[in-house]
């Protein structure tokens, strides 16, 4: 295959690398892989017999094996690490060739990347992909921005290897510009928030429930039949029978409680700060992996401050099942709406165009947030597509003002036997705000004139105004 000129190029041949291409390959898209890590390209070129597949550790020779106009696909670590593979191309590319940032990159460095290369005539693209390495082997969820003519240069290569539902293929250009990698950080951050809402039913059910490994294995597993059918849920159900091969106990009691983070959910937080959108879910979430990560302070600060007496039981753990089923479907509603309603600014704030009920779609197969409340979700927007949030949607409104009492029951406990579930507290309280027609922000007005001269609004009339209040100095 030494003269054969391939259709594609990946560089990154890492786990998610090395099946993407394979899954290209499958397909029938012949694909040269280039990586520096000899380990890597190894084990690479191990999986190429037969297949229209070269390996190669020399970027030239690797250039040189493409198809023109090139299209080079990049599966590699977000940040620096993209700047620099980018700058190693460009004197090796020409104009007209293609990029496909394929990896975890912020919206912002796309941009900027785009704009560059632009000057250079070089054309660039920002994929987000979800599924994991599973995912990328054999269907991942894909969420592409750029220009549509770019987009049609790959359209029916991505089709092919993205997940199907109903025989829809999980990927559609979302808008122009690095609206695919905006939207992949949206959904990293509902994935963090979902993730972080299991934890805490978790936490509940084994601390307060006493439930073991397998009671929690098939209390997930039926949830996973009904109405919170899910990726996560599954994955989770799976987890709690899993043995380790150390010790031959349950692998879950050997994992540390210190959960990493790269960083997309506190993209998300910072975005949505920013265009003053409310995600408090996902905002907890980020949270509560740093506070895991402070194991040694938790320890100290345990033999400091004591919560409600240890040891106890609740009589029906069956009873606690069953509002967690319903609590969690209403916080992942909750938490589905907060990314949307990120979108829908973003959207509007930087021109994208995304269709919702798009995203919604690619959404259902591949990725890691994929569930069958998806459905219901799209719906509200094939009603709307102009939907701001979906609490406004009748018919999912009614869904939550079902489950309500579900959720509360679920906080009361967290709270009487000390659980931490902010997750859940700030799926209640994002509602219960949402819902209510005066909230007390007149007085942050007050203080805030008080203190600082910042003046306030009238509910009686129009304008700005500033009082000189009555201040105690002593």
């Amino acid at each position: 295959m030494q003269d054969q000129k391939y259709e594609y190029g990946m560089i990154g041949l890492g786990t998610m690398g090395c099946n993407l291409v394979l899954n290209m390959n499958d397909h029938g898209f012949s694909v040269a892989g280039f990586d520096k890590d000899k380990s890597k390209l190894e084990s690479f070129i191990k999986q190429t017999d037969k297949r229209s597949i070269q390996g190669f550790n020399n970027v030239n020779d690797f250039i040189a094996s493409l198809q023109k106009p090139r299209v080079v696909m990049l599966l590699v670590p977000a940040g620096l690490i993209v700047d620099e593979v980018i700058a190693e191309l460009k004197p090796l590319l020409e104009e007209g060739d293609l990029i496909l940032d394929c990896g975890n990159s912020h919206f912002i460095d796309t941009a900027l990347r785009m704009e560059q290369l632009a000057k250079d005539k070089l054309n660039f693209m920002g994929i987000g992909i979800s599924g994991g390495e599973t995912g990328a082997r054999h269907g991942p969820s894909i969420m592409p921005g750029g220009l549509k003519e770019n987009y049609k240069r790959v359209a029916s290569m991505l089709e092919a290897v993205s997940a199907k539902v109903n025989n829809e293929p999980c990927v559609t250009l979302l808008g122009p510009g690095p609206s695919g990698h905006y939207v992949k950080m949206v959904h990293n951050g509902i994935e963090y928030g979902l993730m972080q809402l299991i934890a805490e039913a978790y936490h509940l059910l084994k601390i307060v429930g006493q439930l073991d490994n397998d009671e929690l294995h098939e209390v997930f597993s039926k949830w996973n039949d009904g109405k919170l059918s899910s990726y996560l849920i599954g994955i989770t159900a799976d987890i709690f029978i899993q043995e380790d091969n150390l010790t031959g106990t349950r692998l879950i009691d050997m994992i540390l409680d210190n959960a990493g983070q790269k960083g997309t959910g506190a993209w998300t937080s910072e975005e949505a700060m920013a265009l003053q959108i409310p995600v408090p879910v996902i905002d907890t979430a980020v949270s509560m992996r740093d506070l895991s990560a402070n194991e040694e302070d938790r320890i100290l600060t345990g033999k400091i401050l004591k919560g409600p007496k240890s040891g106890l039981k609740l009589p029906e753990h069956m009873e606690l099942v069953n509002e967690l089923e319903h609590a969690l479907y209403f916080a992942f509603l909750t938490t589905y709406g907060q990314g949307m309603a990120l979108l829908h600014a973003a959207s509007e704030k930087y021109k994208y165009d995304i269709k919702p009920e798009e995203v919604i779609k690619i959404w259902r197969g591949g990725c890691i947030i994929r569930a069958s409340m998806l459905e219901n979700i799209r719906s509200c927007f094939k009603r709307n597509p102009e939907l701001k949030n979906i609490i406004l949607d009748e018919k999912l409104a009614q869904e939550l003002v079902k489950g309500q009492n579900e959720i509360r029951e679920v906080v009361k406990k967290s709270v009487e036997y000390g659980i931490p579930m902010p997750a859940f507290m700030a799926s209640l309280a994002y509602y219960d705000t949402c819902r209510s027609k005066w909230l007390p922000a007149n007085l942050i007005q007050a203080q805030r004139d008080y203190f600082g001269a910042h003046t306030y609004k009238r509910n009686d009339r129009e304008g700005v105004f500033h009082t000189q209040w009555l201040v105690n100095q002593e």
